[in-house]
This record gives C-alpha cells, sequence and structure tokens, in this order.
C-alpha cells in the first residue's frame, strides 16, 4: 500500500470514527456520504450531529461536509416520523456534490466572549460557517426610505440578497470545544483549496 493511500484510509477511518461517535445511524451516513464520494480521496471532513425540539418530538439530524481534492459533497441527513402512511419511522439522506471551483464565498462568523480581554488562540464560544456557490439565496426586504420628512409616496422595496446555500452552526457549549475547533479547522481548509481552485 502506497503512502498516498494509507493516509486516504486514514482519513475515511478517521471519518467513520467520527459518524460513530455523533451516533446518528452512523453506517447510513458513510453508506451515503461513499456514494457520494464516487472513491475520491477524502482530504478534509466536517461531522455535525444536531437534535432539535419541537413541542411534541425531538428531531436529530446530521450535516457532513467532505472536501476531496476536486470536489465539495455535502450529506444531510433526517429523522422522518412514523406517520399514517409510513407506519415506521425513517431517515431522508440528501447528498450534494459540486466542484471546489463552483464554491463563490466560505463566510466564517466567530462568537466570542469578553472581547476586550481576548487572548489569541482563544477559541469562540460559537462559529457558523456559511459556504456559498449561488444555488440559494436569501432575501431579505424591507420598504425603502425617502430622505424626505414629509414625503408619503410608496418607495417600493428595498433590500440585499445574501448566499445561503449551507450554514453550519457549531456551539462550544453544546457540542464542545473540539468541534468548534474541527469546524474553524475545515473552514480553514475549504478556503484555502477554493482559492487554488
Amino acid at each position: 500500500m502506497s503512502a498516498a493511500t494509507h493516509a486516504h484510509s486514514d482519513r475515511r477511518d478517521v471519518l467513520r470514527s467520527e459518524l460513530h461517535r455523533a451516533g446518528y445511524y452512523p453506517e447510513l451516513v458513510m453508506d451515503v456520504v461513499d456514494g457520494a464520494l464516487a472513491g475520491e480521496e477524502v482530504v478534509a471532513h466536517l461531522v455535525h450531529a444536531e437534535t432539535t425540539f419541537a413541542t411534541a418530538e425531538v428531531r436529530r439530524h446530521v450535516t457532513v461536509l467532505v472536501m476531496t481534492p476536486t470536489r465539495l459533497v455535502s450529506a444531510h441527513v433526517d429523522d422522518e416520523p412514523a406517520d399514517e402512511h409510513h407506519p415506521v419511522a425513517s431517515a431522508a439522506a440528501t447528498t450534494e456534490v459540486l466542484p471546489l471551483s463552483a464554491v463563490r464565498s466560505v463566510s466564517v462568523t466567530q462568537f466570542v466572549a469578553s472581547p476586550a480581554q481576548h487572548v489569541p488562540g482563544t477559541l469562540p464560544y460559537e462559529v457558523t460557517i456559511a459556504i456559498g456557490w449561488g444555488a440559494v439565496s436569501r432575501i431579505d426586504l424591507e420598504p425603502a426610505a425617502c430622505p424626505d420628512p414629509n414625503c408619503d409616496a410608496d418607495h417600493g422595496l428595498t433590500g440585499t440578497m445574501t448566499p445561503d446555500d449551507m450554514i453550519v452552526r457549531v456551539s462550544a457549549q453544546a457540542e464542545g470545544e473540539e468541534a468548534v475547533r474541527a469546524a474553524l479547522t475545515f473552514a480553514g481548509q475549504l478556503s484555502a483549496a477554493t482559492g487554488r481552485a
């Protein structure tokens, strides 16, 4: 086995291990990710499992981002509760694959407590990674303002359009500091790769 093949195998093993640690249908998620990878090497990855609470039910889901030498693979798996049409609970798995050259932006927002006392290298308590490639955008509209305070004409709407393709939010309080560190590391690796693509 060559050194490159061994490294590729090691990164896949680390990904599989993190999926098992997340505990959310790890073999299903790995199978879905493997299908999207189509044999391509894993360069970097991020596993983000999340539990949400709605009035009477608990819903779990996981988002997995995998960077290969040429592509970004995203996989998202959600619980689907049993209902009158489906008597057994199930899961919905969705993958999306795009070339690294298609990634238009990698935005990282870090939330830091006591910024005046910040010590270099201290982790933020929360990080949000937004990856944009132009497939989905969020539009925030508001009434257009007029500089004339006496004007009562309708000036239409104004607003901003923000890329909203993939957003992952990681909190040290909910997921731990290692999860925040992993998110920042992945964002840095993806940013660097898109700069080269």
